[in-house]
């Protein structure tokens, strides 16, 4: 959104759901950036908050420099400043502070700075790193603590203190004690994202710690039911929430994971269940086999049988 500043995008995105695209392509495995717009333009007919571009539903991980900067400006250009667009940023400082600068030259109104790759450093080494990616951009930065990035609450607060464009801390540990910490310590200074693989299932009780929002992969595919549980969440409506988990969520865990990846190849097959294909996951990813995807159709038919029209 043009000229929106780091507090206002981190306000903006908290007060609603948030959509993470897959990323497109073609029988070459190339990005296929029509299809990709497509579907954002798909996605953005229904109420969003912000559209995360080249995240890890986006398989980020999977992307070169130069696709990712064009995955991002192909969102950036079909959202047309309908709602912010988060760009994914991510492996070491250097190659994490050139995606950050890209983004920002492409339009974009934040970044979600994933994990470092592959290697673990001393806490300090980290800090350091979130601090240099943020003193790179004047856009604002969403810290999202997984895996080998784990930040602490103390050096959340000096990175805050010292980076007013730290703005977002994006869980995907499911520690709750380390989640009070941060929010006791840092209140409404920070916009809290809900970040767990399939992050419906930990929405309720996040959000009675300060957490209003979450990543939702499931809305790729099922956009309606995605939304309509979130207003359920918001609202605090356990019957509906607890409906929403036993029918659709927990079966749909059990089912991604059968396999490693699954995370993400469940998400693209569901968009192929539904007739609105996005072309394989990248390897190592592995799609999900025919008898899984029979698995998953029938479970989208429980739920939602209009979604598959398309795909008769």
């Amino acid at each position: 959104m043009a000229g929106i500043s780091p507090k206002d995008m981190a306000q903006t995105i908290g007060m609603g759901l948030l959509s993470f695209p897959v990323t497109h392509f073609d029988s070459d495995n190339r990005f296929d950036e029509g299809p990709y717009r497509q579907h954002c333009a798909w996605m953005l007919e229904k109420p969003l908050a912000g559209l995360f571009a080249a995240g890890g539903t986006g398989e980020f991980f999977s992307l070169s420099l130069t696709e990712v900067r064009n995955v991002v400006a192909a969102a950036v250009k079909e959202t047309n400043s309908k709602v912010p667009v988060v760009a994914g940023c991510g492996y070491g400082t250097q190659i994490a502070i050139e995606l950050a600068q890209s983004a920002e030259q492409s339009g974009a109104d934040g970044i979600l700075l994933l994990p470092p790759y592959l290697i673990s450093g001393k806490p300090d080494g980290f800090e350091a790193h979130i601090d240099a990616v943020c003193k790179s951009t004047s856009l604002g930065v969403i810290v999202y603590n997984r895996d080998n990035g784990i930040i602490e609450d103390e050096a959340l607060a000096r990175l805050c203190d010292n980076n007013p464009n730290l703005v977002g801390y994006k869980d995907g540990v499911g520690d709750i004690e380390l989640m009070t910490r941060i929010y006791t310590r840092l209140g409404d200074r920070l916009t809290y994202i809900g970040g767990l693989p399939t992050a419906e299932t930990f929405a309720a009780p996040y959000l009675k710690m300060g957490v209003t929002t979450y990543s939702s992969a499931i809305f790729n595919f099922l956009p309606d039911w995605a939304l309509d549980f979130y207003k359920a969440v918001r609202a605090e409506d356990q019957a509906t929430v607890l409906a929403g988990l036993r029918d659709f969520v927990m079966p749909y865990i059990a089912l991604r994971n059968k396999g490693k990846g699954y995370a993400v190849s469940i998400v693209k097959a569901g968009m192929q269940a539904i007739g609105r294909p996005a072309g394989p996951v990248r390897t190592p990813l592995t799609d999900l086999s025919e008898s899984e995807m029979a698995e998953l159709k029938a479970l989208i038919a429980k739920v939602q049988p209009t979604a598959l029209k398309t795909a008769a």
